[in-house]
């Protein structure tokens, strides 16, 4: 899978059920996401996120933060209120397009559109957080390996990263099913008996590997 197939089921997602392709929970589908109810479970979010950057020491400016995958916007949305500016990348144009549509910060939040693996479009040093939750396991290991690359090329010296990615299988069935059965196999079942617009492939990143990464 490469990062056409990516671009090509999230736009199908973003375009049928964006608010519920970020936050998958089984009683929301169909536009069951109230727009204010989904806005503050990110800034839910991102507050216990700050307080822990902060009980373990780690006090990154607030002039420019980075939202990596930012989909709907749920979690750029909380970041504006928190820095001076946000940037939120992603995709899916349809996503964007509701981020925009959900945009309460008063035009603090810059969307664009990044389908490219790398990022190219902003040089080294330009962000005091890079923040990417429930985004990664997404995309394929080699390619999330290179994104976490770009963090932190752009991360400014004092920055923070904030990075949501499973580091295995959950030891349930789903979880056993992600894990062993074959992909098409999958594909078939999310669109077909579980009715998702688009499948959402999952990827685990394990513990030491994002940290060998980080390192080099």
């Amino acid at each position: 899978m490469g990062l056409d197939e990516v671009r090509a089921d999230w736009t199908r997602l973003g375009s049928a059920e964006p608010l519920w392709a970020v936050c998958v929970d089984p009683d929301k589908r169909r536009g069951g996401w109230d727009d204010d109810e989904f806005l503050s479970s990110g800034a839910v979010e991102i507050g216990a996120a700050l307080r822990h950057l902060d009980e373990l020491g780690l006090r990154p400016g607030r002039e420019r933060a980075l939202d990596f995958g930012c989909g709907a916007g749920r979690l750029s949305n909380a970041l504006a209120a928190r820095f001076s500016a946000v940037v939120g990348v992603d995709i899916s144009e349809p996503m964007l397009a509701e981020a925009r549509r959900l945009d309460r910060s008063g035009g603090r939040i810059d969307f664009r559109l990044n389908d490219s693996p790398h990022l190219a479009a902003f040089g080294d040093d330009s962000f005091d957080l890079v923040y990417t939750d429930l985004v990664l396991q997404h995309l394929p290991p080699d390619l999330a390996e290179g994104y976490l690359r770009e963090f932190v090329r752009v991360l400014r010296p004092g920055g923070a990263m904030v990075i949501g990615v499973p580091d295995r299988e959950r030891p349930t069935f789903k979880g056993l099913v992600f894990r062993f059965a074959p992909w098409p196999l999958i594909r078939l079942a999310q669109r077909y008996l579980l009715g998702y617009p688009a499948p959402m492939r999952m990827h685990p990143l394990p513990r030491a590997r994002l940290a060998a990464v980080l390192a080099e």
